[in-house]
């Protein structure tokens, strides 16, 4: 028998708030997080604005000797991990709790990819001698989820997803089946990215892949619009806590919502290019219906990938719209990248935690920067404004390159 599992903590770090609560806030008030880059010069960059985290700090989570040594996506990592634990109140009650049942996994599309270009420069300008010993764990994309389980001494399952933008859906998503299998009764999953570096920004510009609205950042990201560009790179953590239902409440725990369903596929197609008509992304979504047992009509949100890229937008509706038929012009189809924008491999994790938030709430978040309507992306996307509305099931989608696509189901808890 398939084993229930609750949404029990969220963590967030991101580009419109440094917590779950005061992300969650500025989303549903349409705040944008773009803004001119701080992080490094970006004078010589075609694109030199970017949704970067502001005023984070990592004294609040790690000793001195830790930030040192640790790259900021791993810091990213850790944090919104320390505020997902002490949501779940999991801090207080880790005596109730069999640690060679709690696994962690937590995935990054680049990992510490600052460090690697920091430390490139180091090898060519001084020499292999004044590499830092701390380089490979410093950049290896595992490293976040090792250092979690450490902080926390959770000695189940426990590994680091890479697939690109999906990257965190599948660590959502693998979580959600380990615990339905019996394999864990608690999971630490998420995602964490720090890619706004140099090397990142001029590959990103130069497939054409980003806007190039340097300008005017805050609407840059325009997912659904008729002139979207591209982009808006961002950067930041989320993490959640899943949990096997009986155990979350012998716990006393808040559920949010309940995790239901998990649906993976790929496009089999090209690189970086979306199939024309989203059929992997609406197989993924019909698996994740299937697989929480859940009617296309129960749903009421679905938290687009919606990037604010002219095929990847269309795509997807043109998914959504062959999955739901008719029904779809009754949900909404929003993107909150709109506001955050991408944040890789972290973004399906954020996402997550946005449907969860919105089922517990009763409010969508809308998808600003909507100007001008494009007919091929004629859905209801909460333009511009949050909607209320009482959301029994929500979707959400990540797609990554190489044709990755994941759809994660939530259910209001019962």
């Amino acid at each position: 028998m398939t084993r229930r599992v609750a949404v029990t903590g969220l963590g967030l770090v991101t580009p419109v708030g440094n917590t779950a609560a005061d992300s969650w806030s500025a989303l549903v008030a349409g705040r944008s997080g773009a803004g001119p880059i701080t992080r490094f010069d970006p004078a010589r960059l075609p694109v030199r604005f970017a949704c970067e985290v502001k005023g984070f700090e990592p004294g609040l989570y790690l000793e001195k000797k830790e930030i040192r040594r640790y790259d900021l996506f791993a810091q990213f990592a850790i944090a919104a991990a320390a505020q997902a634990v002490n949501d779940a109140c999991l801090d207080k009650s880790w005596d109730q709790v069999d640690l060679k049942r709690v696994g962690v996994i937590i995935g990054s599309g680049t990992g510490g990819l600052a460090t690697f270009e920091e430390q490139c420069q180091v090898y060519l300008e001084k020499g292999p001698d004044r590499v830092s010993p701390f380089f490979v764990p410093m950049f290896m994309a595992n490293v976040a989820s090792a250092l979690v389980s450490m902080r926390y001494g959770a000695k189940g399952p426990n590994y680091c997803t890479v697939s690109a933008c999906a990257t965190s859906g599948h660590a959502v998503g693998d979580a959600l089946r380990i615990i339905q299998h019996g394999e864990a009764d608690l999971m630490i999953a998420g995602g964490a990215e720090a890619a706004i570096t140099p090397l990142a920004l001029a590959s990103f510009a130069n497939m054409k892949a980003l806007s190039e609205r340097n300008d005017d950042p805050a609407t840059a990201s325009r997912p659904f619009d008729k002139d979207r560009d591209g982009f808006v790179m961002g950067d930041g953590a989320g993490a959640v806590i899943l949990e096997e239902w009986e155990h979350a409440q012998r716990r006393g725990a808040k559920i949010y919502a309940e995790a239901a369903g998990y649906g993976m596929t790929a496009d089999a197609y090209h690189i970086t290019a979306p199939a024309p008509d989203g059929a992997g992304a609406q197989d993924a979504m019909r698996l994740a219906m299937k697989d929480g047992g859940i009617r296309p009509e129960q749903v009421g949100y679905v938290n687009a990938h919606g990037t604010s890229t002219p095929y990847g937008d269309a795509a997807e509706t043109a998914a959504v719209k062959a999955v739901f038929g008719p029904h779809a012009k009754k949900l909404v189809f929003g993107s909150t990248k709109s506001m955050t924008g991408h944040l890789l491999g972290a973004a399906g994790a954020l996402e997550f935690a946005v449907c969860a938030l919105a089922i517990r709430d009763g409010v969508i978040p809308p998808t600003i920067n909507q100007f001008t309507p494009d007919p091929a992306c004629d859905l209801d996307s909460a333009p511009n404004k949050a909607v209320k509305r009482q959301v029994e099931v929500a979707l959400s989608n990540s797609f990554g390159f190489g044709g990755h696509n994941v759809t994660l189901a939530l259910r209001r808890a019962q």
